[in-house]
């Protein structure tokens, strides 16, 4: 199972929208791998206003430098 650090930005951005776009979500849900981190963020964009779209637009810069890293070290 992928385990997200404590200050992965994916997990605040779930909190911040938790009730208004995960509302359906399970209180304690927070996406555990790729796909699942996609899926919510995904969901955050559609059913957020702007400023989680734009969140959501850095949340995934954050991913991608983060898995170019890890690629790159391997």
């Amino acid at each position: 199972m992928d385990r997200a650090p404590p200050e992965d930005p994916v997990r605040r951005l779930v909190d911040d929208y938790r009730v208004r776009c995960l509302w359906f979500l399970r209180d304690d849900y927070y996406p555990a791998t790729a796909d699942a981190r996609e899926r919510v963020l995904r969901l955050i964009e559609r059913h957020g206003d702007l400023a989680a779209f734009r969140r959501v637009a850095e949340v995934r810069t954050w991913l991608s430098r983060r898995s170019s890293g890890t690629s790159a070290a391997s």
